[in-house]
C-alpha cells in the first residue's frame, strides 16, 4: 500500500456512532505543544482521544493512562509524541497487544523501529503530521 493510500486509510471517516480512536502517547497538557493543539484538533474532528502519558492523570477530557497495556480499548491508531529513541518500545509493546496502525508525528524519525513494526505487521505512517494529513483528505462525501 502506497503512503497517501495509508493515510486515507488509518483516518478513514469517523462517526459519533463509531468514533475511530487514537492512543496518544506523550499528549501533554501544555496547550502550546504540538501533541496538545494535534491532538485537540483530532478529537474536534470526531476522534476519540486516549492520552498516554504517566505524569499526569487527565488532558482534553479524558483520563490519561501510563501505557497502552492499561487502556480500555485496543485503539486504532498510536500517535507518538516522543523522541526517536522511545520509538523501538513503544513497537515491543504494540507488537504484544496486536495494535495494526502506528503514526509518528513530524520532526520524529526510527527507521529501524519502523522496520521492525512493519515486519511484524504494523502499518507505520512516520515524519508526519496526523493534524496536516486529516486536513489533506477530500471532504467526506
Amino acid at each position: 500500500m502506497n503512503e497517501p493510500e495509508l493515510i486515507r486509510n488509518m483516518l478513514r471517516v469517523t462517526t459519533k456512532e463509531s468514533p475511530l480512536t487514537i492512543a496518544v502517547i506523550g499528549l501533554s497538557e501544555v496547550t502550546s505543544k504540538p501533541s496538545h493543539y494535534v491532538s485537540e484538533y483530532m478529537q474536534q474532528h470526531g476522534y476519540k482521544i486516549y492520552p498516554v502519558n504517566p505524569s499526569i492523570q487527565s488532558v482534553l477530557g479524558e483520563k490519561s493512562y501510563a501505557s497502552l497495556a492499561e487502556l480500555p480499548i485496543k485503539p486504532d491508531i498510536v500517535n507518538v509524541f516522543r523522541l526517536p529513541k522511545f520509538i523501538a518500545a513503544i513497537v515491543d509493546e504494540m507488537l504484544q497487544l496486536g495494535l495494526p496502525n502506528l503514526w509518528v508525528q513530524q520532526g520524529i524519525v526510527n527507521l529501524e523501529a519502523a522496520a521492525r513494526a512493519e515486519a511484524g505487521g504494523i502499518h507505520v505512517v512516520m515524519d508526519r503530521c496526523i493534524m496536516v494529513e486529516h486536513r489533506r483528505l477530500p471532504p467526506a462525501t
